[in-house]
């Protein structure tokens, strides 16, 4: 008998009820247990942890449940090794923005009609480029190279759904010219492409729109293997578990980054992989794989070989030690948020001015870190700031951290400065209205 949608919604939600419960039940009693395995009085361990006794008690007794930030903090602090993690069930919230729908962009390109040479596709998709021939493909490149440069910076300061309609024109546009260009021409054409695809794939997924993000992703490396790139599609391996990340999947992260860590892969995507697993197991709090995860990124995008790739460089271009911010947002996750202030503070600075979706995205990890040691005041300061630019700025994955900012701030509600905060908090976070 078929199950009516209504009962079958009612029949999920009793069962993540039971989940939650059945977690509750069994985070308490294991919390105190390790707690007083060390030693620590209830009130030695609120005060090491920045968290109100009644609280930590009303948790030990299952009268509450604990969030992930207060697992990944007790879990660091006891040395329990993911432990106390694995009993806490996330909240909807961390990953309401980055389900991906079930179907995906009507813009992607298609392998098909970029490598059929001579068959006229520019012309199929109208892309005329002002009376231009196909065979003006060459000198238009270089101009549609800096045009790339200027709207991957413009990505810094711009909304991200102002941007993808150009973006994907321009990616129709750059492929269009490569499907009936001579052959000296069409190969970087294509990766010219490719690299159009990449970022607007990673701008469909600030705009909340996963699903459309991993189609372009894949775009890209279509598009970047028929250009005789045959790397970007293990780089699009990495770009899928940043999806999985926020998405709270820790296993699905470490799975797709470890397959984009191959020997034969350029040093610069066997980095950036390293960084993504290292964030898959601060997720779960396995500090010694983390660690090490760490430091062979620090290795691989360090050497020579990924200082000096071809161009345009993938991955981040305006932080200059990705391997030392990655190490501070991964140290909040394990529960040393003392230590991520350390890091993130000084790699902040390193920060261009200019690159203001950057600077939100760790700048609000930043607050998050100082807020999780007690330094409430400052990491309102420090939100207070970013939440001024973030309109122009919005960003589906920023907010992640936005909303786990909001989680840890109301447990300070008689903060003045916390009070002041709220409104410019509910503000970044309300539903956009069209």
């Amino acid at each position: 008998m078929k199950v009516p949608r209504e009962g079958a919604r009612l029949s999920r939600s009793l069962f993540k009820g039971m989940l939650m419960m059945s977690a509750t039940l069994r985070f308490g009693p294991e919390l105190r247990r390790l707690r007083q395995e060390t030693g620590l009085t209830l009130t030695e361990f609120s005060v090491a942890l920045n968290y109100d006794k009644g609280h930590l008690s009303k948790v030990e007794r299952g009268e509450r449940s604990a969030s992930p930030e207060l697992a990944r903090r007790c879990d660091a602090f006891l040395g329990a090794k993911g432990e106390l993690q694995r009993l806490v069930v996330r909240p909807e919230t961390d990953s309401d923005t980055t389900e991906p729908p079930a179907t995906p962009s009507l813009w992607l390109v298609g392998r098909r009609g970029v490598l059929a040479a001579g068959t006229g596709s520019l012309i199929d998709l109208g892309l005329k480029l002002g009376g231009q021939a196909p065979s003006a493909a060459d000198p238009l490149l270089p101009f549609f190279r800096m045009q790339f440069d200027q709207l991957r910076q413009l990505g810094q300061s711009t909304a991200p759904k102002v941007l993808l309609p150009l973006l994907e024109t321009q990616t129709r546009t750059v492929a269009g010219l490569a499907a009936d260009a001579p052959s000296a021409t069409r190969a970087p054409a294509l990766l010219l492409a490719s690299r159009f695809a990449e970022f607007t794939g990673w701008m469909a997924q600030e705009a909340g729109d996963s699903g459309a993000a991993l189609s372009w992703t894949g775009e890209a490396a279509e598009l970047a293997r028929a250009g005789g790139d045959p790397y970007l599609g293990s780089y699009a391996l990495v770009r899928r578990a940043l999806v999985t990340l926020y998405g709270g999947d820790a296993a699905g992260t470490v799975a797709l980054a470890r397959r984009a860590q191959s020997d034969e892969l350029p040093p610069r995507i066997r980095g950036l992989a390293a960084q993504r697993e290292a964030q898959g197991h601060a997720l779960v709090g396995d500090e010694r794989d983390c660690l090490r995860s760490l430091d062979r990124a620090r290795e691989l995008l360090d050497s020579d070989d990924a200082r000096s790739g071809a161009e345009p460089v993938i991955g981040t271009t305006h932080v200059s030690d990705p391997a030392a911010m990655t190490t501070g947002w991964c140290l909040h996750d394990l529960g040393r948020p003392k230590a991520a202030t350390e890091v993130l503070d000084q790699e902040y600075r390193r920060l261009p001015p200019h690159a203001l979706r950057t600077r939100a995205r760790y700048g609000f990890r930043r607050s998050l870190a100082h807020a999780a040691s007690g330094e409430v005041e400052h990491a309102c300061t420090i939100a207070g700031e970013l939440l001024a630019v973030m309109p122009a700025v919005p960003s589906a994955t920023v907010n992640s951290d936005v909303r786990r900012l909001a989680r840890e701030l109301s447990r300070f509600r008689s903060s003045r400065a916390v009070r002041d905060l709220q409104p410019a908090l509910a503000g970044v976070l309300a539903p956009a209205h069209d």
